[in-house]
């Protein structure tokens, strides 16, 4: 059963969200809350598989509340997915860097919400296309960064290709037929990698290939 916990301060899109998660026979909202504060203590308190949150909260804001929830090694399990009302929101950047597994906008076909919370749930990063699409082309227009962590030296050659794949948005199913692997071996270097870099999670792994120079916009690996 996945658990979920809704953060939204507009009961009308936490009424909503609820009745097609509920409908379900895999998935269960557990708590909900309208801000920031009452959201993480609902998170605290029942450990979630997926949190969905709105980025924008009163008091304590999504990104601050997900921050919270990824340095809190009692919640090392939950998978913040951020609620927005815009394709691609301002503070995209600092919400994956805080350790958002990925965002949601709120006008979504049921279809896809549902599927989007299983996908979440099992751990893979969710970038909608419109939103992915916004992100390479804001790191397109800027030079990276210069974040080099040193771990990134630490990656076999292997992995740095699995890291580069993974930040072209695919899935361990699309990485093996690449690589020409099992979907098995995939997932271990994509773990091995995470663990190597400290990424909570596959959005962070696209966050840091790009800004590090890993990968760039357009092009392979860097």
């Amino acid at each position: 059963m996945i658990r979920v916990v809704l953060v939204d301060d507009q009961a009308l899109v936490r009424g909503g969200f609820r009745a097609l998660l509920d409908a379900e026979d895999d998935i269960e909202v557990v708590a909900e809350a309208a801000d920031g504060m009452a959201g993480l203590a609902a998170i605290g308190e029942h450990v979630p598989d997926v949190a969905l949150v709105d980025i924008r909260l009163p008091g304590l804001d999504g990104i601050a509340a997900t921050r919270r929830v990824a340095t809190d090694a009692h919640l090392s399990g939950v998978h913040v997915v951020m609620l927005t009302n815009y394709g691609f929101d301002e503070y995209v950047f600092d919400a994956l860097r805080a350790g958002a597994s990925g965002f949601l906008v709120k006008d979504i076909e049921p279809v896809d919400l549902l599927h989007s919370v299983r996908v979440a749930a099992r751990g893979d990063a969710l970038l909608s296309p419109g939103i992915t699409r916004r992100l390479m082309e804001t790191f397109a227009a800027r030079p990276p960064s210069g974040r080099h962590p040193a771990a990134l030296d630490g990656l076999t050659p292997r992995e740095r290709e699995v890291v580069a794949l993974v930040a072209r948005g695919m899935s361990n199913d699309e990485l093996a037929g690449h690589m020409v692997i099992s979907p098995a071996t995939a997932k271990t270097h994509v773990s091995r990698a995470m663990t190597k870099l400290g990424a909570r999670d596959r959005a962070q792994l696209v966050v840091l290939a790009y800004e590090s120079g890993l990968v760039v916009p357009g092009g392979g690996p860097s």
